[in-house]
């Protein structure tokens, strides 16, 4: 049976089709720059990259590119292959707390969660009206970011604020990264023989969050009502001082929104460094450019001390430390450094086991601690993609 997985950004839409319940991925692609006159995309088949180009308007324009390339590359004979859909969705506040069947009231309730993702629901909700429309019949399945944190504790996402905030307006704390923390948690699960575990997992890339599962589910997490909160990522600061706001509006003349635009997408290692990309500003600071290597002391100290945070909130008791994503998974160096910092706790690299694992290198997962570590300290690769469409299948299959 074949499985589409599709994440739409505000100009971008990357797409994979799986077999199930094998878990093959048959085909994958990534569209980008729509809307813009130098819209292109590429695709993966058999391990080779094909790359096109033309001006795609809008969602249903990059949706059509993706139903061409499933049929000219012969992922499917027919779109009636297609027996699912699975789709990305950013924020489901506190109401959805698993993935959920893509009904009118989900498409709605979308709709009026986008104030609390106003960068991410706009292009969610194209994608998923652009497939409804190609593919009407198909059942989709919303898989939302936020549902995997919701088993925190309300000690955890309640802000310290007026309570009515939280009463009237939702403020609170519901995290992101969640279907990627929920498969490195499956995983762990899997390698240490046992559901209970307790994880710190450090989802560390251009965007980046961690936390802290304690018997198999988050207790705690580092992003906040919005991404924006918590770690300093590639362009967000991460948590600031909340008075700044005010004070560079009164400054400069410009707006909350404004501000709010500079910290999301002008800040982190970027406002730092002047690079976005950790390895562009890894090979500034291997030049000795002082921006970049303040840049890098910065990100990997805060990431560090959220490790250490959640090492006390587990109560010392923890299976396993992972990281994942970009940076999780390529950053050696960061890795290294990151768990250097972390001494003090009895965590312990082993530089030679960590410099062998990179997703461009042969080995790709593994232990990178010494065998005196007090806590084992693993890279995993997260798939994200393979979470969404398991949950996909599931739900459509009834299960």
């Amino acid at each position: 049976m074949k499985f589409l997985c599709v994440n739409a950004g505000s100009s971008s839409l990357k797409f994979q089709l799986f077999e199930m319940p094998e878990e093959k991925v048959i085909i994958s692609g990534y569209i980008e720059k729509i809307g813009l006159e130098d819209s292109f995309w590429t695709t993966k088949v058999n391990g080779e990259k094909i790359k096109g180009s033309k001006y795609l308007k809008d969602h249903n324009d990059a949706v059509q590119v993706l139903i061409d390339e499933l049929l000219e590359h012969k992922a499917v004979k027919s779109l009636d292959e297609i027996k699912g859909v699975g789709h990305r969705v950013v924020h489901g506040a506190e109401k959805y707390k698993d993935s959920v069947l893509i009904t009118d009231e989900v498409i709605k309730d979308i709709v009026d969660m986008t104030k609390f993702a106003s960068l991410h629901h706009p292009g969610n909700l194209a994608g998923i009206k652009a497939l409804k429309e190609v593919l009407p019949n198909v059942p989709m399945v919303a898989v939302y970011d936020t549902a995997f944190h919701q088993t925190m504790p309300r000690e955890n996402y309640i802000y310290p604020v007026p309570y009515e905030w939280y009463l009237k307006y939702g403020v609170r704390k519901y995290g992101f990264h969640g279907t990627s923390h929920k498969y490195i948690t499956n995983v762990m699960k899997e390698k240490l023989g046992r559901d209970n575990v307790n994880l710190i997992i450090c989802h560390v890339g251009s965007g980046a969050s961690i936390s802290a599962i304690k018997e198999g589910k988050c207790l705690d997490t580092t992003m906040g009502l919005t991404p924006l909160d918590g770690l300093m990522m590639g362009t967000r600061s991460g948590s600031i001082d909340p008075s700044i706001l005010e004070y560079v509006c009164k400054e400069s003349g410009k707006t909350i929104a404004d501000v709010t635009n500079d910290l999301n997408k002008k800040s982190g290692l970027l406002g730092v460094s002047g690079f976005s990309d950790s390895r562009d500003v890894e090979d500034a600071a291997a030049r000795g450019d002082d921006r970049a290597i303040l840049a890098l002391t910065m990100y990997n100290d805060r990431v560090a001390k959220y490790v250490a945070d959640y090492f006390i909130e587990l109560e010392g008791k923890v299976d396993a430390i992972v990281f994942t994503a970009g940076v999780g998974e390529n950053g050696i160096e960061a890795r290294e450094d990151i768990i250097r910092r972390l001494a003090p706790l009895g965590i312990k690299i082993d530089a030679k086991a960590n410099g062998k694992i990179a997703s461009f290198k042969d080995v790709h997962e593994g232990i990178i601690s010494a065998k005196t570590s007090k806590i084992p300290v693993w890279v995993v690769p997260t798939n994200e993609e393979l979470m969404i469409i398991k949950d996909t299948y599931k739900i459509v299959q009834g299960e």
